[in-house]
């Protein structure tokens, strides 16, 4: 009876673990993925005042100034960017390797004040870019619209086979003074540019290979390896004379970073 008792409590005991091992991952959900982050920078680590670069990044400015400041929203510290006139200040991930040639960004943004004059004045807020290739692909930005006396977000690009050309949107509107958080997608497999503004998808802004606002040739994406995040605004003197933006949490990944919900 002994020997009984033993043979089924360890029969019991097998069929424990067999019950506990957890499903195969082909059977649940896909693991998380820890390793899809390429860049990740909120600034909190970084000393208050004039900054020219910080881990995996540098500065690009002309007329204007890159500061680190304590947050407008009493929490860290963000990135503040001051320009005059037609000047321009980005941070710049100039040493970017993006598997497939696809990544998604996401960053935090507020602008006080977006260009009333001169009329069609385009600014840009990202610009990505390849040694590969003239092309430069404008994910975020837009343009003042004199008819609508408004400024639109729009995705756009310049130098490439499809010229120079900004496809703003009128269901994307850019309202100064205000914290967004916006992210966008450059997926390689039909070169489109899918942009987020507060965690919902604008479909109007979409561009790819032959739907974009350029000439009929193809649109092409460069191989990526420079990301600019910041201002620039292309016409001289521009009303207002001078631009202040914001720019937190940024993040370069894999997949999609998210946390732009309300």
């Amino acid at each position: 009876m002994a020997s009984l008792r033993k043979t089924a409590a360890a029969l019991a005991a097998a069929a424990a673990v067999l019950f506990a091992i957890p499903p195969t991952a082909s059977a649940g959900p896909a693991p998380h993925n820890t390793h899809g982050t390429l860049v990740r920078e909120n600034f909190d680590r970084l000393p208050l005042g004039p900054v020219t670069a910080g881990r995996g990044w540098t500065t690009d400015a002309e007329g204007g100034t890159l500061t680190v400041a304590p947050s407008t929203t009493g929490h860290g510290r963000e990135l503040r960017i001051r320009t005059e006139g037609n000047g321009r200040a980005f941070l710049v991930l100039d040493d970017l390797t993006l598997p497939g040639n696809s990544a998604w960004a996401r960053m935090r943004l507020r602008v006080a004040d977006y260009p009333t004059a001169p009329d069609w004045a385009h600014w840009t807020l990202a610009e990505a870019s390849g040694s590969d290739s003239p092309t430069l692909v404008r994910p975020l930005g837009g343009q003042y619209v004199p008819t609508e006396k408004a400024n639109f977000f729009g995705v756009g690009s310049d130098l490439g086979a499809t010229g120079d050309w900004t496809a703003w949107k009128t269901s994307s509107p850019a309202t100064a003074g205000k914290w967004r958080c916006v992210e966008f997608h450059l997926d390689a497999t039909d070169n489109r540019v899918t942009v987020y503004l507060d965690g919902v998808e604008q479909p109007d802004l979409t561009v790819s290979t032959n739907n974009n606002g350029g000439t009929e040739d193809d649109f092409v994406f460069p191989t990526f390896d420079k990301l600019k995040l910041g201002w620039q605004l292309y016409q001289a003197d521009p009303t207002p004379s001078s631009y202040d933006v914001r720019l937190d949490d940024i993040a370069v990944s894999t997949r999609r970073v998210g946390g732009c919900g309300a």
